[in-house]
């Protein structure tokens, strides 16, 4: 995943962004109902546009706008097991167990599960959870209860109701909001950026993601497809 948001970052930069790391948002600022820039900890952004693509943290940054999101924060933990000879080259899941497991360039077997049952900012996990995972992981192979886990870790995704994104403007002009990826949002960062991107140029959703609507948890028209909806097929 480093090596991945790197190649982003830098081609981003290629195209003529400026990427600011370390510089957390303390302030949107909004004047006559439209936004219009943001303050950061490292100074102040004007901006026609904003873009709000948060994750974990989107509730707490739209908050700064006033927005109440209809997205919840959990943990999601991973683990790394210490490096072996070459046993996978596929990603293998289990969905009746809801886990999932591949291998590292460096040897390591890589997985996770289920989300932790709790509402939470908090990047690490709990031990309930990590029994649950081990034990979805030895039912399929029981390979793994002679391995040492190597590290763990908890990222902080933003779970939608319907478990499907939400990609489209917000009630504030300038302000547009991508969020609620839920399990699948580092992967489908190639299509998600594409029709975000999309939506800001042109102020009209991308024909891919015009179901993404914030307000379908007021009309009823809710996705149901558990996250099905988050890996457009983009040509």
């Amino acid at each position: 995943m480093g090596a991945v948001s790197s190649a982003i970052e830098s081609a981003a930069r290629e195209h003529g962004a400026e990427v600011r790391v370390n510089a957390p948002v303390a302030r949107i600022l909004i004047e006559d109902g439209r936004a219009v820039g943001v303050e950061t900890t490292r100074g102040y952004i004007k901006a026609q546009k904003i873009g709000l693509a948060a994750a974990g943290h989107s509730s707490h940054v739209a908050r700064m706008a006033g927005l109440r999101l209809p997205i919840e924060s959990h943990v999601l933990q991973a683990f790394v097991t210490d490096g072996l000879k070459p046993l996978l080259d596929v990603v293998v899941t289990f969905g009746a167990g809801h886990f999932y497991i591949s291998q590292s360039d460096k040897g390591g077997l890589v997985f996770g599960g289920d989300l932790d049952g709790y509402n939470s900012y908090a990047q690490r996990g709990n031990m309930p959870t990590v029994e649950d995972i081990c034990e979805g992981g030895m039912a399929i192979m029981p390979v793994l209860g002679r391995l040492r886990l190597l590290r763990s870790w908890g990222g902080v995704m933003d779970m939608s109701m319907d478990g499907s994104p939400i990609i489209d403007r917000t009630g504030i002009e300038g302000l547009y909001l991508n969020t609620g990826w839920c399990y699948g949002g580092f992967k489908a960062t190639p299509a998600s950026g594409w029709c975000f991107a999309h939506l800001i140029a042109r102020d009209e959703p991308h024909p891919v993601a015009t179901a993404y609507r914030l307000d379908r948890f007021a009309t009823g028209r809710l996705i149901d497809e558990k996250g099905v909806g988050a890996q457009p097929n983009l040509h």
